[in-house]
């Protein structure tokens, strides 16, 4: 009973499909599932129809009410809907349907097409959208469009695309995932897969230049994705690549050309590249370390991947491209691409910027201000805004400096940086005895006597050289090598030198014997006033003068007016008449005058 229970069952979802109800309309009628009434009118073909006089469910029959949840008494034979199904009218867009696959022909949407179903026909003024959509849908008017393969010629294209590798468990036991690249050339299908760890920009550029290395040439043009370690910014007309890819494209003489966004059938020969590596190469299969994977890859390249006869090209891998590609790739450079990391830096006070924890030199002019940094295994290089390069070094380890000479202003480069021979140098112009004399000190007293030498050329500043030779030879003559010692020499010399300097004769200073006439003039005048007395002073004191100190009396040797009376002139205290010098000379008067 229960097959042909069955058999009713596959009888009724014909005849309910025959009638036009859809397959979720056919499942809610019967109390089934809707897959399987798909399933059915895929695998039974042509519905099997009982004749007229032979229902389905005979009258009288629970099985339809029970059984199936159909309303009850479907007498009819083919087991028509009820009439009052919205399934079993005809639709209301049915009056317009030739002009509705009309518009759909040209391309037209469901939902332009029913806008404009309202306003050209004011009597579909009650249609609604759903309507107008079924029954597009109903006719088959929505057929899809073929694809089109776009084959390549030889050398031109590559694809590239990441998928899920076989992981790797460690001796600690702990088990990283990681993925796999597959680059194909597009016209022979060769291929290339490697395992990383991650996809970051370094690990994608090693990737490429291993599987140029792999190939014996470079492609033209690489087609990719829009993944993160090529492409900035996503654009199917002017996408913005990494800037380091865009170098190694300059280096390799090849095109980075990323797809559409969410479009992988713009890569399709990759995409299946990538099923085959997972599903034939790796899958199943654990590795003790990311090497032991690469050697396995690389072993089923040569054995599998390049021993197969293609599905699409009917030859085998490795042969077709030896024949008609690899001479048509581009040829690879004398050297690999030097792969580096980059970002923006400032240069701080004291003339540095910061690069993986080491510190390193740019020049003085760009203090204060932001640079790009790129540096690898080996190098560090710095440019400014202009990517103009300003300065190199070689990498250092942590917590080290690298400074240029040539990156230091002239102002604070010290004379003990320069050396001893640079301050020995510049002693030399002074003369062979300031010299003689530097080197002596840096003989007797070694490094400290750098530093007497730096003060040596300090004492430039006040003294002449003159000054310095005079005080050096004295000094070295004694052997004395101490800076202090030689600025009391050079200190004595100038106590020694200053009376001749006064009485030195100048053009502009009248001879002393000029002087002396004029105050000898004065005194003949003086004495020849009759209002003086003999032996008094011109103050009028009434002091007589003395004959014991043999001077003759009434000279003046100030030239103020004031008479020699045996005392010392105003200021001086009475209490003291020797204090002045006897050895004064007095000046006798002019008889001429």
């Amino acid at each position: 009973m229960a097959n042909v229970l069955k058999m009713m069952m596959v009888e009724a979802i014909h005849s309910l499909r025959s009638a036009g109800l859809s397959c979720r309309e056919i499942a809610r009628r019967l109390g089934i599932h809707r897959e399987t009434v798909s399933r059915h009118l895929r695998l039974g073909g042509e519905p099997v129809l009982k004749p007229a006089s032979a229902p389905i469910f005979p009258a009288g029959s629970e099985v339809g009410v029970a059984g199936f949840g159909a309303p009850p008494g479907p007498e009819v034979a083919g087991f028509d809907p009820p009439t009052g199904s919205p399934r079993s009218q005809a639709s209301g867009a049915s009056p317009w349907l030739a002009w509705l696959l009309e518009q759909r022909e040209r391309g037209l949407s469901a939902k332009r097409i029913h806008q404009d179903l309202l306003v050209e026909h004011s009597a579909a003024a009650e249609v609604s959208y759903d309507s107008v959509r079924r029954l597009i849908k109903r006719h088959g008017a929505a057929r899809p469009v073929p694809f089109r393969r776009m084959e390549s010629p030889p050398g031109f294209e590559a694809q590239v695309d990441f998928g899920t590798g076989a992981p790797v468990i460690g001796p600690d036991g702990r088990r990283r995932k990681t993925h796999v690249i597959r680059v194909v050339l597009s016209h022979s299908r060769r291929g290339y897969s490697e395992a990383v760890f991650t996809q970051s920009t370094d690990d994608f550029i090693q990737c490429l230049e291993n599987a140029f290395e792999h190939f014996g040439g470079v492609p033209r043009t690489i087609v990719i994705d829009n993944l993160k370690a090529g492409v900035l910014k996503a654009d199917w007309f002017d996408p913005e690549l990494n800037p380091k890819l865009e170098d190694f494209c300059r280096h390799y003489g090849t095109t980075v050309l990323p797809t559409k966004p969410r479009t992988p059938r713009h890569k399709g020969k990759v995409e299946r590249g990538v099923d085959y590596v997972q599903e034939n190469a790796l899958k199943g299969r654990t590795f003790s370390s990311l090497n032991a994977q690469n050697q396995h890859l690389q072993e089923w390249e040569s054995r599998t991947a390049d021993t197969r006869i293609h599905g699409t090209t009917k030859k085998q891998v490795l042969a077709y491209f030896n024949e008609a590609e690899r001479a048509a790739l581009l040829p690879l450079p004398s050297n690999r691409f030097e792969n580096f990391r980059e970002a923006k830096r400032k240069v701080s006070r004291d003339g540095h910027v910061e690069v993986a924890k080491a510190f390193y030199s740019v020049p003085p002019e760009y203090l204060g201000r932001e640079v790009w940094v790129r540096w690898n295994g080996r190098s560090v290089r710095v440019f400014n805004d202009r990517m103009q390069q300003i300065a190199i070094h070689a990498k250092r380890d942590h917590g080290r400096y690298s400074t240029d000479a040539q990156h230091l202003d002239p102002t604070k480069i010290n004379g003990l940086e320069r050396g001893i021979a640079y301050l020995l140098g510049k002693v030399r112009s002074i003369g062979p005895q300031t010299h003689a004399w530097a080197e002596a000190v840096v003989d007797a007293r070694g490094i400290e006597g750098h530093r007497v030498v730096q003060g040596l050329l300090s004492l430039t500043r006040k003294h002449t050289c003159a000054e310095l030779e005079r005080a050096c030879e004295i000094a070295l003559a004694n052997q004395c090598y101490r800076l202090r010692l030689l600025r009391q020499l050079i200190a004595r010399q100038a106590d020694r030198q200053q009376p001749l300097e006064f009485l030195a004769e100048h053009p502009i200073i009248r001879p002393l014997d000029d002087y002396a006439a004029v105050v000898a003039r004065a005194i003949h005048r003086r004495q020849s006033r009759p209002s003086l007395g003999e032996g008094f002073g011109s103050h009028g004191t009434g002091i007589h003068s003395s004959n014991q100190d043999h001077r003759p009396a009434g000279v003046n040797l100030r030239g103020d007016g004031c008479l020699w009376s045996g005392y010392r002139s105003s200021g001086c205290s009475s209490a003291e008449p020797d204090s002045c010098s006897p050895d004064t000379p007095s000046v006798a008067p002019d008889p001429s005058a």
